[in-house]
């Protein structure tokens, strides 16, 4: 059971339905779990674990050099590919069949996310980064995913950009973290295209970036003054990866920006009901 969750990536998937349902308070102004927005964080979860399971199943070769101690199952011999294409398409069944009982668009939109989530690998990484980009904006989607389940998708905008932008920013990080094993698999990568420090750099400027960002687009959406209260955290988290990045230290940076997000969510969701 711990290698199956740690297949699906359970802790990113809990993040994910927390961020529909933060998406739909956002929305509403209120936090509460109607009907359509329940089985919209189901969807995200279902497709977020069949895209997981499928971009480990492709890299099986990287993970086995930037995994070394067996946080991959399939990569570490504990799971097998079979029992791991099952697992995917359970996901694909309950993220489909939760995503039409939202409605016609929400399918859409779900199924041109596990695409671009079973690309990832195969094809949006290994371009650089329009790749980071790509899957960025899908880490983002859940907030707007939650405002589209209860009628109101013009509410989601502010924070899937937002959200995205962080997720930018921890993807390139993640590529600098990874770029031994995406050697190995041929991948041509930022930090490979244009070396860890260069990569890094950038990074960090759209780090710094992400703070004036963080105020204006609030600002212009009215949001109350809890949000700047708590959004403190996010972006003081965001400036010291920046800092690290510039110096060329970018390791365990990774779970800074992951808890960034976090407490992000909690600064949207009071900045809209509080």
């Amino acid at each position: 059971m711990t290698d199956l969750l740690r297949l699906v990536r359970a802790g990113n998937l809990l993040v994910a339905a927390a961020g529909v349902l933060a998406g739909g308070w956002v929305a509403l102004g209120a936090v509460t779990v109607p009907r359509l927005l329940g089985y919209a964080a189901l969807a995200a979860v279902g497709f977020g674990a069949a895209g997981n399971v499928m971009n480990d199943l492709r890299d099986v070769a990287a993970d086995r050099v930037n995994r070394p101690a067996g946080e991959r199952p399939v990569a570490a011999g504990r799971v097998r590919r079979e029992t791991a294409h099952l697992v995917a398409a359970v996901g694909v069944f309950v993220g489909v069949v939760a995503a039409a009982l939202v409605s016609g668009s929400a399918l859409l939109v779900g199924i041109a996310a596990l695409v671009v989530l079973a690309i990832y690998s195969p094809l949006l990484k290994p371009s650089g980064f329009p790749g980071n980009v790509a899957i960025a904006a899908v880490a983002g989607l859940p907030l707007w995913y939650g405002a589209l389940a209860v009628g109101r998708p013009g509410a989601g905008v502010v924070p899937w950009v937002l959200a995205g932008w962080i997720h930018l920013v921890r993807e390139i990080v993640k590529d600098i973290e990874d770029e031994a094993g995406d050697r190995v698999a041929g991948r041509h990568t930022l930090p490979i295209r244009w070396g860890a420090r260069r990569a890094g750099v950038l990074t960090a400027m759209l780090a710094i970036a992400f703070v004036p960002l963080s105020l204006a687009l609030p600002v212009a959406a009215h949001y109350g003054g809890a949000y700047y209260a708590v959004a403190v955290a996010p972006q003081l988290a965001v400036l010291a990866a920046a800092s690290r990045l510039i110096v060329g230290r970018p390791e365990r940076l990774s779970g800074l920006l992951k808890g960034a997000m976090v407490v992000g969510l909690a600064a949207l969701v009071l900045g809209r009901v509080a």
